[in-house]
C-alpha cells in the first residue's frame, strides 16, 4: 500500500477501540504523527501514539487556534454526536471534510448540524480494524469531490478492506451485517464452545476448539477463491457427522431464519438512530 499523504492536518474526534485502530493504521501507512490531532475526553492506552508525536488532547479547546484540518474523523458514539459537533462546526467549508463512522447518523443530520456547505462522508467500519482486517463501507456523495472520496478511502483502507455504495440508505443494512457482524461471530464461538461443554467436553478445551476453529475457518474463507457454500460442502461427507449437524442448522427453524430476524432488527434500530 502506498504511503498516505494528507493535504493538511487530520483531526480524530474520539479515540476508543475503533478510533485507536484507525489511528495506528494511519501511522503504519506513513501519516506524519505531528499532523494528527486526537480529542478524547478520557484517552486510554495511547502512550505509544503520543510518544510517536501525535497530539493527544482532552478538550477541543486545546486545539491550536490556527488549525485547519483537512479531515475530521468523527468516531464518537451516536448518542454523543450532538454535543460533539458544536465544537467542530467552525471548520465547515471547502477545505475540511467530515468523515463519520457513526451508525445511523445521516448526511442530512450532519448538514443540519454543520451547515449545508459542510462536506460529509459517511462510512461504517468494524472492530477487526484493530488487527488490520476490518471491513468498511463508504457512501459516495455527489457533493464531495472525487479526490476527497479517494482520500477517505485510503484512510480506511489502512485498516482493512473497503467497499463503496451510492445509496446512503443501504448503510443501515451494512451496519447490521458487517458493523455488528463481529459480535455475531463471537457469539458463534460462545455457542459452539457451550455446545461442546454440554456434550461432555471440558469447558476450556471446548472454548479452545471453538475459538481456533472459527478463526481458522474465517481465514480459509478469506484466502480461498471458493464460495462459502463450496467450502461448507467440502467439510460434509455423505451420511457423516457434519451432515447431521448441518441438517439441524439448516432446518426451517434453523440458523437462516434466525439470522434474517436478527439482521432485520439491527437494520430497524439503525434507522431509528437516524431520528
Amino acid at each position: 500500500m502506498a504511503k498516505l499523504e494528507l493535504p493538511g492536518a487530520l483531526l480524530l474526534v474520539g479515540c476508543g477501540k475503533m478510533g485507536g485502530a484507525l489511528l495506528r493504521g494511519w501511522l503504519k501507512q506513513g501519516v506524519a504523527a505531528k499532523s494528527v490531532y486526537v480529542v478524547d475526553l478520557a484517552p486510554k492506552d495511547l502512550d505509544d501514539v503520543k510518544a510517536a508525536g501525535v497530539h493527544i488532547l482532552t478538550s477541543p479547546d486545546q486545539l491550536p487556534a490556527d488549525l485547519k484540518p483537512a479531515i475530521i474523523l468523527l468516531a464518537v458514539k451516536p448518542q454523543f454526536m450532538d454535543e460533539a459537533l458544536g465544537h467542530y462546526k467552525k471548520y465547515a467549508g471547502a477545505d475540511t471534510t467530515y468523515l463519520s463512522i457513526a451508525a445511523g447518523k445521516t448526511v442530512a443530520y450532519f448538514k443540519r448540524a454543520l451547515g449545508e456547505n459542510a462536506l460529509i462522508v459517511r462510512s461504517m467500519p468494524n472492530t477487526p480494524a484493530a488487527v488490520s482486517r476490518g471491513m468498511t463501507v463508504i457512501c459516495r456523495d455527489k457533493q464531495v469531490p472525487a479526490s476527497i472520496l479517494d482520500l477517505c478511502g485510503q484512510l480506511l483502507t489502512a485498516v482493512g478492506e473497503v467497499a463503496w455504495i451510492d445509496d446512503e440508505q443501504l448503510l443501515n443494512q451494512v451496519t447490521a451485517v458487517s458493523g455488528g457482524g463481529p459480535a455475531y461471530v463471537f457469539l458463534l464461538i460462545e455457542a459452539l464452545a457451550e455446545a461442546g461443554r454440554v456434550n461432555g467436553l471440558p469447558a476450556d478445551l471446548a472454548m479452545q476448539l471453538a475459538r481456533s476453529t472459527v478463526c481458522g475457518s474465517g481465514e480459509l474463507a478469506y484466502q480461498s477463491s471458493e464460495s462459502a457454500t463450496a467450502l461448507r460442502q467440502a467439510v460434509m461427507s455423505p451420511k457423516g457427522t457434519t451432515l447431521e449437524a448441518i441438517n439441524v442448522l439448516m432446518a426451517d427453524d434453523g440458523i437462516q431464519p434466525l439470522m434474517n430476524r436478527a439482521i432485520a432488527a439491527a437494520t430497524r434500530r439503525s434507522r431509528e438512530l437516524a431520528g
